[in-house]
């Protein structure tokens, strides 16, 4: 077995999956590979510009409402079809990374962001910009590549950690978006948004083409028998599926905090302004610090217990915002409820990763698409709970998601093995 020291950058070194498995299978994983501290935060800077994309759109909306003359409702539209777009994304090119050349599928994904990227900043139509926007959404879940491609890339014994690192980025992005894109659209107008985040990918694009080891999967039946193995893997993996669940109810509550916050903090006695609120969204980059060390803990057997910690860490913080008149209160539940979710998040990747290495994608694929539907639901429940029972009606909501995911950690067994072998 060929190893590499940790300064190595693996530039070109190419990875296989081992000899072919029968059709239908995947091939057994070929030797594990360490990764140098610039090559994980190349992969976590590079997941981080993909997953903002999605969220540059969100503080917008009244901006492209008056640029193309329509109501600030139809406006709306370009984040339910971004997010349809990744939705779309993470069934029909996600599981990609378990069947082509993992870089060359990244910088071609990647590539056709930077074009639906340039296509958002010179459209002069709402249905124009709709079409870029799900093509945005569509190419977002390039990250969803990325992430299981460091977790191949890194040894048994420090993939939490690596995953843990590759998601801070990913996460980071993802929080910063809102505020970033409120800031550029402020000085330069909405449309110098995605010409920056098109500039800054095409420039991501070069750099992976030139740095990123070549993996080459050996699942060789086609893409129909891959799409189609994903049922099959869903319902043989338990693990899987409980970790998807644990990670659907820490999201949703995610979600209702983050869907619920905004109408809040509009209101009395904080009157806070859109640039304000976006402001306010910076305290959750705070809790990404959480995602290297998590994956760490994981990486040394304790990752049932601090999995159980986080869910009631979750419904304690929310339950903190019942002082919804304190800011403090408020910044204190939005800090460490993402500290919580980031924590289960980056454990659950972990513990998926090591059942498969050949399913990698496609494990990944189900997990985030079963915690993308814990996220819609709460979403769509707070602003239910927030009209109705007001800001006490969200915290039941909020903390309802992590207890029902506790209730079920009580039945998981108190030893469960991790799997340290495979790559």
């Amino acid at each position: 077995m060929t190893r590499h020291d940790d300064t190595d950058i693996l530039v070109g070194h190419p990875v296989t999956e081992g000899p072919a498995a029968p059709a239908g299978e995947s091939a057994p994983a070929g030797p594990a590979h360490t990764l140098s501290s610039a090559l994980v935060v190349v992969f976590a800077v590079a997941c981080g510009l993909a997953a903002a994309n999605l969220y540059y759109a969100q503080p917008l909306i009244i901006t492209i409402a008056s640029a193309f003359h329509v109501s600030q409702s139809a406006a709306g539209m370009v984040v339910t079809v971004t997010q349809l777009g990744y939705a779309a994304g993470l069934l029909l090119v996600a599981p990609l990374g378990d069947l082509f050349e993992n870089r060359r599928l990244i910088t071609v994904v990647m590539s056709v962001a930077v074009l639906a990227l340039l296509a958002a900043s010179a459209t002069t139509t709402l249905p124009g910009f709709l079409a870029a926007a799900l093509a945005i959404g569509l190419t977002s879940v390039v990250a969803q590549v990325l992430v299981p491609f460091a977790a191949h890339l890194a040894p048994p014994h420090a993939r939490g950690r690596v995953v843990g690192q590759v998601m801070s980025g990913l996460l980071t992005g993802i929080v910063l978006a809102r505020s970033v894109s409120g800031i550029i659209a402020g000085i330069a107008g909405w449309r110098a948004v995605y010409i920056f985040s098109a500039a800054l990918l095409a420039v991501m694009v070069i750099l992976l083409r030139r740095i990123l080891p070549l993996r080459t999967p050996e699942f060789g039946t086609g893409y129909g028998r891959l799409l189609a193995s994903l049922g099959r893997i869903y319902l043989r993996e338990p693990v899987l599926r409980r970790r998807a669940f644990y990670q659907a109810a820490m999201f949703g509550s995610f979600s209702v905090f983050w869907t619920a916050i905004t109408l809040l903090l509009a209101r009395p006695p904080f009157h806070f302004s859109q640039i304000s609120i976006g402001l306010f969204a910076i305290a959750g980059v705070l809790g990404v610090f959480m995602a290297p060390l998590a994956g760490r803990l994981g990486d040394q057997g304790h990752e049932r217990w601090v999995t159980g910690v986080a869910f009631l860490l979750a419904a304690g913080s929310f339950a903190v915002t019942l002082w919804q008149d304190r800011l403090w209160a408020l910044i204190f539940g939005a800090v460490f409820l993402d500290l919580a979710v980031q924590t289960t998040l980056v454990l659950g990747q972990r513990a998926i990763y090591a059942l498969n290495p050949a399913e990698r994608s496609r494990l990944n694929t189900l997990y985030i698409a079963t915690f993308f539907v814990g996220g819609a639901l709460g979403s769509a429940g707070a602003g239910i709970a927030f009209a109705r029972y007001g800001w006490a009606g969200v915290v039941v909501l909020g903390t309802a998601f992590p207890l029902a995911a506790f209730v079920f950690w009580l039945t998981e067994r108190k030893t469960v093995p991790s799997p340290t072998t495979g790559s």
